[in-house]
């Protein structure tokens, strides 16, 4: 289990609280009832599967509620960067708003603090 950073509640919760929502960044057609069964097609449904670092859009369901997007490899599974929804894709050489390392609840039990 690994923590994932809410750019709207300003705080890392647990992978159970979020929801993958596809690809990030796709672009709506400007009058999607004028185009094409194939354009309609690869607007909707065809999607890159590439491996490596992939712009998604995530909800925060039992939480606040909102959609944001993230930057993660999907090799490692780590979380680059998140960021609210409508921002541009952030520039990865900047420092990121997530931790480096992944506490996970395996690591923690046992300490009672």
């Amino acid at each position: 289990m690994f923590l994932i950073y809410c750019p709207y509640c300003e705080e890392e919760r647990s992978e159970l609280e979020f929801r993958n929502a596809g690809d990030a960044h796709i672009v709506r057609p400007a009058n999607i009832a004028e185009i094409s069964d194939e354009e309609f097609e690869e607007y909707f449904f065809l999607r890159q599967n590439p491996k490596g670092l992939i712009y998604e859009r995530w909800r925060h369901i039992h939480g606040c509620g909102r959609f944001f997007n993230a930057a993660r490899d999907t090799v490692s599974d780590r979380f680059h960067v998140t960021y609210k929804a409508g921002e541009p894709r952030p520039d990865l050489n900047a420092e990121p708003k997530t931790s480096e390392t992944v506490e996970t609840y395996e690591a923690l039990e046992g300490v009672a603090e």
